[in-house]
């Protein structure tokens, strides 16, 4: 009897430390109930009883006393430890991390954390400017197209660049155009194109790495009003690429950077109708190796091939009630953008031309509650950006909006004001042109 005693108070210190430090474990009220003539504890928990064979020497084994708090300093002295060794390990990593792969890495890069990484060291820097950079950066997706505009004010540096995707302005700090007043009028491969007011002089620039080029004047002479556009030689602007303007009259040229001289390819076709009446509110949008530039008297299209030197020209009526309306490009179609007025109410519309007929389709217009705003107001539209991605500035009396379209969302986004740094003064965008931003393109 007295062995059983001992054995039953044995039992009872083993369930009070159980209950003390196993309730983690088994948060539910557990016990024990003991089966001397088989030598076997039978457990039940929570009222469901399930037998095993276990000594009492297991049971009083998994009921240990709980770890002893450690002190402070030991808890710092083995962070510092596995700092010191993470940052060994990385630097082992890093030390032997093939220099290809850095490109690869930087190409998917947003453009910002681009500029960031040329900051860090001159062989990073160096990486940027290397032809194998500017090929992977060709073939790497990107996102949506910058936008290079033109403002009214602060003459010696007016220009400011939009980031659609961070919806973040940006100003050079050191002006990107000559002392001349210029304005942007064509752009591909991350080059931008402007021209001065005389039509005379070209300069190309990548508005990223503030670089200029001057290319020579077209031979032309005299002051006549052109519409400008741009195409590439190849997948990238280290291929070279061309500048095309056309006047009312007929004349064009055609500048080839790896060439730097202007040439006119051919006679203009004495079958298409002089003056051709060019539309020069719509910048011309380039589909390959094509441009396309709008026209009037007739309404429609007139296209020029730069590499096989074949003049199109379709006759398409514009919609209705249209006005202040421009070309357009997304993913090889043409489209067409415009403000559509009747009696007081205005809205901006989008269409789509439709090979087979040769007539505008309507995709998408502006949502009502925001073209409300415009009712009974005398609107004029601006398109700063023709490609994949839209930028209107439209303008009544004591009204000034920018919005954006994204030609593949659909979504209609409004712009934030334009203003300096450290300035609480809006700055009125006056032009403008989209442009892929590209680190690596040279002019």
């Amino acid at each position: 009897m007295g062995e059983v005693a001992a054995l039953r108070q044995l039992v009872g210190q083993v369930q009070e430390l159980w209950d003390l430090y196993g309730a983690n474990a088994h948060p539910l009220p557990r016990w024990y109930l003991l089966d001397f003539e088989h030598g076997s504890i039978k457990d039940d928990y929570c009222g469901g009883r399930t037998g095993y064979n276990s000594e009492l020497l297991k049971i009083m084994e998994t009921n240990q006393s709980p770890p002893r708090k450690r002190l402070r300093r030991d808890r710092n002295r083995e962070k510092e430890l596995c700092s010191n060794t993470t940052a060994v390990m990385q630097q082992e990593i890093w030390k032997e991390f093939p220099e290809d792969l850095f490109e690869t890495v930087i190409t998917r890069l947003p453009v910002a954390a681009i500029f960031r990484f040329r900051t860090v060291c001159r062989k990073w820097s160096s990486l940027l400017g290397s032809d194998s950079f500017s090929h992977q950066y060709s073939e790497a997706p990107h996102g949506l197209p910058w936008f290079y505009t033109i403002t009214h004010e602060n003459a010696n540096n007016n220009v400011a660049m939009y980031d659609p995707s961070l919806k973040k302005w940006h100003h050079p700090s050191v002006p990107l155009a000559p002392t001349k007043i210029v304005i942007p009028v064509a752009s591909v491969g991350g080059l931008v194109c402007l021209l001065d007011l005389n039509h005379r002089n070209f300069y190309i620039c990548n508005p990223l790495r503030q670089s200029l080029k001057e290319i020579p004047p077209r031979s032309v002479q005299g002051w006549s009003r052109v519409a400008v556009g741009m195409v590439l030689n190849g997948r990238s602007s280290s291929h070279g690429y061309k500048v095309m303007w056309l006047g009312n009259d007929g004349t064009y040229e055609v500048y080839d950077s790896t060439k730097n001289m202007w040439s006119c390819p051919g006679v203009f076709p004495t079958s298409i109708k002089l003056p051709l009446a060019l539309n020069f509110r719509s910048q011309p949008v380039a589909v390959g190796s094509t441009l396309y530039f709008m026209c009037a008297e007739p309404d429609g299209v007139l296209s020029y091939d730069v590499s096989t030197g074949i003049w199109r020209q379709f006759a398409i009526p514009l919609p209705l009630h249209l006005t202040d309306h421009t070309l357009a490009e997304f993913q090889g179609r043409v489209m067409l953008v415009g403000l559509l007025c009747k009696n007081a109410a205005t809205c901006v519309c989008i269409w789509e031309l439709q090979k087979m007929t040769l007539l505008w389709k309507e995709v998408d217009r502006m949502p009502n509650i925001w073209c409300l705003e415009f009712y009974g107001k005398h609107m004029k539209m601006t398109c700063l950006g023709n490609s994949g991605l839209l930028m209107l500035s439209l303008k009544a009396k004591r009204m000034n909006r920018l919005v954006t379209y994204n030609l593949l969302k659909r979504e209609w986004q409004k712009v934030p004001d334009c203003m300096l740094p450290c300035s609480r003064k809006k700055q009125w965008i006056a032009c403008g042109t989209a442009f892929d931003p590209c680190p690596s393109a040279l002019a």
